[in-house]
């Protein structure tokens, strides 16, 4: 998602829609190279980008480009959002990796 949509006024609903069929499209081609790495890279640089269009927004909102608290505060959350699934995510992962190491075999 680019700054650009965020200042359009486009809506929230429509920046979800682009992000699942991102997601959808990242599982497709996932699925023929079977590569959980890159699905991970994926939804990290997807979260990479979120922050970025977010820290852009805030400097546009300080230099007065920005017009509309409102957008900015939306791509704040968004990034925020995204970053608290990301870890909840690698939380997961670094639970199931501990367990697999402490069983027995």
């Amino acid at each position: 998602m680019k700054i650009g949509d965020i200042s359009s006024g486009s809506s929230a609903s429509s920046s979800l829609d682009q992000i699942s069929s991102d997601i959808s499209a990242q599982k497709g081609s996932d699925q023929a190279t079977g590569s959980f790495e890159s699905t991970l890279s994926g939804f990290i640089n997807n979260v990479n980008d979120l922050q970025n269009s977010a820290n852009n927004a805030i400097d546009q909102m300080a230099t007065g480009q920005a017009a509309d608290v409102h957008e900015v505060m939306v791509a704040m959350e968004k990034a925020k959002i995204s970053f608290d699934l990301l870890m909840e995510v690698r939380n997961k992962m670094l639970d199931a990796y501990k367990q697999i190491m402490q069983m027995q075999i």
